[in-house]
């Protein structure tokens, strides 16, 4: 057995092939940005009016001048235009070039413009004011987006901006998620007094469909003879297998002895935590595909993708590291085991700014229910049996 930390020394040494691939604009949200992105341009390209008003020259303003003749409008789109005279003004609306000839936009609150002059109606006007200048946001050349993001609506729109109609991007792995056990039926069946319905399957296919990764889903029965040949099948066309049962110590426990006849390399089974102290994690030599092996209980399950696998996968994919956070605990808890323990908890945001974590223990690592009323998982370390009200402990939120 090994501890937390062990486990994820172990996982983290085995690598991915992951490569790249060019996609377009329109379905590059949720992907892993492969290259760096460079402004193409100074932002903005142009100095901008920052308010519908008129652009005057301040030294007119400065000598004195209150009352300015409006020589024409001019709009965003619209070519610059060149104010000819600096006693008068151009009437001139948000995000159109600066005029030439002009330095300074006063809004239209600050006047009253009748008969084809504009009055200025405050003393507080400042020389460049409302102006956005060219080059001030960015600078053509400069990195924007570093590759290794996770591309969302505002790396769609910074895309669009620096004129990537194309995005190179990491490809996934791909994923095969197998549950097992005769137990199980599918979800469209009524289940028998004793059967249940497949949710753990599903729950790891979400769980990486929220990172944008599509996986493959398969069901074993509890024989041995049909449990190797269908893994010897996954072994060949997959990067990662995550199982979800099989993996404990009864009779119908098959999968490890599975694994091992067909070549995966055991680096390590059972983790001292609570829930998920029977997880298996190996790897093929030869086919380099990586095996997690998660027990059959759905908080169990759920927690191994959380702790250890996504993280993983993550890492593989180049994003950068993000630290856990630290959340306080609403009420006192007691968990006598030498066991790392993930709780699960629901957050609470108080008007002080603090993060309270309050406990929600559910009815075991089988009750699957009791996700949905939760946030995450706190993380009590092993070595100590009472953990007080106010103590902090880093937080694993799969919600939000």
């Amino acid at each position: 057995m090994v501890t937390v930390q062990e486990a994820k020394e172990l996982i983290y040494k085995e690598r991915l092939e992951i490569g790249t691939k060019r996609v377009k604009l329109s379905n590059a949200l949720g992907r892993i940005l492969a290259e760096d992105w460079f402004a193409d341009l100074d932002f903005p390209s142009y100095d901008t009016v920052r308010m519908d008003g008129i652009a005057i020259n301040f030294n007119s303003f400065k000598k004195g001048n209150r009352i300015f003749k409006i020589e024409k409008v001019n709009g965003a789109g619209m070519p610059q235009a060149t104010l000819k005279n600096e006693e008068n003004c151009i009437e001139i609306m948000t995000g159109a070039v600066r005029p030439n000839g002009a330095d300074t936009n006063i809004r239209y609150e600050d006047l009253k413009i009748e008969n084809g002059t504009a009055t200025v109606l405050i003393d507080d006007v400042k020389k460049n004011q409302n102006i956005h200048f060219k080059g001030t946001n960015r600078k053509k050349g400069d990195l924007i987006v570093p590759k290794g993001r996770l591309i969302t609506a505002a790396e769609i729109g910074v895309a669009a901006t620096i004129g990537k109609s194309f995005i190179l991007v990491k490809t996934f792995p791909k994923i095969a998620v197998v549950s097992s056990g005769d137990e199980l039926v599918k979800v469209s069946k009524k289940p028998k007094p004793h059967q249940k319905r497949r949710s753990n399957s599903h729950a790891c296919v979400a769980q990486l469909a929220a990172m944008g990764i599509s996986a493959d889903s398969f069901h074993f029965e509890d024989n041995e003879a049909s449990i190797k040949k269908q893994l010897t099948q996954i072994l060949e066309t997959y990067q990662i297998i995550i199982l979800s049962g099989g993996v404990s110590m009864g009779k119908f426990d098959l999968i490890p002895k599975a694994l091992e006849s067909l070549g995966v390399e055991k680096s390590f089974y059972k983790v001292k935590q609570r829930p998920g102290k029977p997880f298996w994690f190996g790897k093929h030599p030869t086919e380099g595909v990586k095996v997690f092996a998660f027990p059959g209980n759905p908080v169990s399950t759920f927690v191994g993708m959380e702790a250890y696998l996504l993280p993983w996968l993550s890492d593989n994919l180049g994003k950068p590291k993000a630290k856990l956070p630290y959340v306080s605990l609403a009420s006192d808890v007691t968990f006598k085991p030498d066991l790392l323990h993930y709780l699960q908890v629901a957050i609470e945001y108080t008007q002080d700014g603090k993060t309270l974590a309050h406990p929600r223990r559910g009815k075991g690592s089988g009750d699957h229910a009791n996700l949905a009323d939760v946030d995450g998982f706190i993380i009590l370390p092993r070595g100590k049996e009472v953990f007080e009200k106010g103590e902090v402990f880093e937080f694993i939120r799969f919600r939000g």
